[in-house]
């Protein structure tokens, strides 16, 4: 264990001015406070914070952060307070302990809540101070090198598997490249320990050859280099073993295929000495293809920057060469820590100089809860990254496989929140297109539009899909509003009073809501019926029975929700409770003529399917949440109902047109047509169309199957 005098010296080699009193004290402070307290290796509990801080010492870290490593556990742990500690050692070493506090009291209903919780406050808390989470990582880095002394294996395993989800990947993001990788090494021992003695025990093998060819290739490297006159310095080493079990896994290959289980460097003074020692390599060796990067130009976001190659090296071994000057070897091993050193001042890398960061905290005001937080931001973090660029020429980093879509909600949220198409290098491309590296995006926006649900289904951002969910919530408590407010105002009408928002204060208060709003949702989703709204606000009212509240509701909604705003759109079924919201099960598409069921489901109501929808199966053993309704038609109104089919034709001229004039000439209407797979040959496509009832729908199926162009037809019933 580190002595106090070592460690104050420690700090004193890379920074003469640091202020030694505070670190003092709160060496003394921490050692006392923690007294006889003991880790699980047996070793008292004050030499881990003393680690923490050692750790620190390494990325020559500034001396309120190294004094925070030292207290960082005494809040939580023990009698201090953080009022003690703001008074002790200052306003911003207080807040940098309290944002690294565990948060473990968090009284949560699940370990997954508080992982998720515990998270996100770290977030809000490094945001505003990036020095919490190098505490933070650090901390967690000391934990896992003595993680092997915990005796209960899933302890280990659950905190293995938190460290491999959300640390490793914070590391990386920061930049922190070796932190990262001791962190997920260890973290890989633990999660799947046959594996990782496995890639021990190959790498053991090829060793002696590693050591002859890593001595090799730096003294060709090194030769090569001075007979060009460039001044560089050559490093090698080999690949951790989850480095390479990863690569293994992602590229699905052999150990014996990977050509960079050993890397190397060359380390030149500037940029344009980057590029020469790029054209020396690749004159002395012959080039890899399709293994060139340039995070130089392109840097990535966590500010890394290197020429990436491969070539075929000495004895014909296929090798990997990052080509960077000193300071981005620097930034490369240290990430953000390389911009915290004591000598830039307090401010200098706060959490503002990362786009990424202020990305995640943008999701988290998106979302509804912990959880949802957490699975966004692990999108955000586990990213091997493409460059797109503007009509402008600004660069936008995304992870493989981002869409348009993914684009333009990393441009700006209200851009995402309006887009109605893409353009790829000036060509009109599907939303759902996979962009790559280089390609130049234009989003085609307009004031009117807003995001489709079905966007959720491809986007692969964090934020992407946090807005799309905002935005579909915010709609559908909209849309439960206006219904409840219909059902409101009818049975006030129905029961001769007269319908104000001030009548329901009573109705609100004695319901525990905080508005007339929310009480409309608890109608709309049918969570509360009129009747029992009535009773609340007029309880001494004889006029409202029982029979009445069900005749006024009947009469206001017989199971009834319109879809389109008009008469031509309801679904007119009986069956159902008074009050209660009903949706068409989007899976299937009831149509009247159809044998149905409803499905009850907490917060929307009814959903109805067919009698053979495939869905049902899911609900099969819960029979309480099944509805026996009916069809209930006005065969004196005509209403249309959407029905959907899915239709297979040769792609040549003329098909589709062929198609549509045959759904017309049989009275339909096309009100969606979306192609599920193209090919040089045939279209697939599914086309939502309005029809009367399910025996018109029929009408139109039989006469698409008889239109010789026409491959395959048939109604798409899950």
């Amino acid at each position: 264990m580190i002595r106090q005098f070592e460690l104050v010296e420690k700090v004193r080699a890379y920074d003469p001015n640091v202020d030694e009193a505070m670190l003092n004290r709160a060496y003394v402070f921490s050692m006392k406070a923690h007294g006889a307290q003991m880790r699980a290796s047996g070793d008292p509990y004050f030499s881990h914070p003393l680690e923490v801080a050692g750790i620190l010492t390494e990325y020559k870290l500034d001396g309120e952060t190294i004094t925070t490593a030292l207290l960082h556990d005494t809040v939580e742990d023990t009698v201090a307070t953080a009022e003690q500690i703001e008074e002790m050692f200052g306003e911003r070493v207080g807040k940098l302990v309290d944002g690294v506090t565990k948060l473990s009291k968090l009284e949560l209903r699940s370990e997954a809540n508080q992982q998720a919780e515990n998270f996100r406050k770290l977030l809000l808390a490094m945001s505003d101070d990036i020095r919490v989470l190098l505490v933070k990582l650090a901390d967690r880095l000391h934990n896992m090198r003595t993680i092997h002394y915990l005796k209960k294996p899933e302890k280990r395993r659950r905190i293995a598997a938190e460290t491999m989800e959300i640390y490793a990947p914070l590391a990386g993001r920061l930049g922190m490249h070796d932190v990262k990788e001791e962190l997920e090494d260890i973290a890989f021992r633990e999660l799947n320990p046959d594996a990782h003695k496995s890639m021990l025990r190959r790498m053991e093998y090829l060793s002696a050859d590693d050591e002859t060819l890593i001595e090799q290739v730096i003294v060709e490297l090194r030769e090569t280099m001075a007979k060009f006159e460039i001044d560089a310095r050559i490093t090698g080493r080999r690949k951790k073993p989850y480095s390479i079990w990863r690569k293994m896994e992602r590229d699905n290959i052999a150990f014996e295929q990977l050509m960079d289980i050993v890397g190397f460097r060359v380390i030149v003074q500037d940029v344009p000495s980057c590029y020469q020692a790029l054209g020396v390599v690749h004159g002395r060796y012959r080039v890899v293809p399709g293994r060139f990067k340039d995070y130089i130009s392109t840097p990535k976001r966590n500010g890394y920057q290197s020429i990436h190659t491969a070539v075929i090296g000495p004895a014909k071994h296929r090798i990997e060469i990052q080509i960077r000057s000193e300071e981005m070897d620097q930034v490369a091993e240290k990430g953000v820590a390389a911009h915290w050193s004591y000598k830039q001042g307090v401010g200098s890398a706060d959490g503002r100089r990362y786009r990424w960061l202020q990305g995640l905290i943008e999701i988290l005001e998106n979302t509804n809860s912990p959880e949802e937080f957490l699975e966004h931001s692990k999108l955000e973090m586990f990213t091997d990254q493409v460059f797109c660029f503007t009509p402008k020429g600004d660069v936008i980093g995304l992870p493989r496989g981002g869409s348009p879509v993914d684009f333009a909600y990393a441009v700006h949220t209200d851009v995402g929140n309006t887009m109605v198409g893409a353009k790829v290098n000036q060509k009109v491309v599907p939303l759902r297109t996979v962009l790559r590296n280089g390609d130049q995006v234009e989003v085609l926006r307009s004031k009117t539009a807003t995001p489709s649900a079905s966007w959720e289904n491809f986007v692969i951002t964090g934020k992407a899909r946090a807005a799309i969910r905002t935005f579909i919530r915010n709609q559908q408590r909209a849309e439960y509003e206006r219904l409840g407010r219909a059902v409101a105002e009818k049975a006030f009408r129905d029961a001769d009073h007269n319908f104000s928002e001030e009548s329901l204060d009573h109705a609100i208060k004695a319901l525990n809501l905080r508005s007339a709003e929310e009480l409309y949702q608890e109608l709309g989703r049918g969570e509360l019926t009129g009747g029992r709204l009535l009773k609340i606000v007029f309880p001494g009212d004889r006029r409202w029975g029982p029979r009445d509240a069900i005749g006024a509701i009947n009469r206001l909604l017989p199971g009834r929700l319109r879809r389109g705003g008009d008469d031509k759109s309801s679904v007119p079924v009986t069956g159902l409770k008074p009050g209660v919201a009903v949706h068409y099960g989007e899976c299937c598409h009831p149509l009247p003529g159809d044998r149905i069921v409803g499905i009850m489901r907490k917060g929307r109501g009814v959903i109805l399917h067919t009698i053979d929808c495939p869905n049902l199966e899911a609900y099969s053993d819960e029979s309480e949440r099944w509805v026996d309704v009916k069809w209930d038609v006005d065969p004196d109104h005509q209403s249309f109902y959407v029905g959907r089919v899915k239709a297979i034709v040769p792609n040549e001229p003329g098909s589709l047109s062929e198609v549509a004039t045959m759904i017309a000439s049989n009275l339909g209407n096309i009100s969606n047509l979306n192609f599920t797979e193209r090919s040089q040959d045939f279209f697939e496509m599914q086309i939502d169309i309005e029809v009367t009832d399910v025996k018109h729908l029929t009408n139109i199926i039989a006469a698409l199957r008889a239109t010789p162009i026409i491959s395959k037809v048939e109604r798409v019933m899950g």
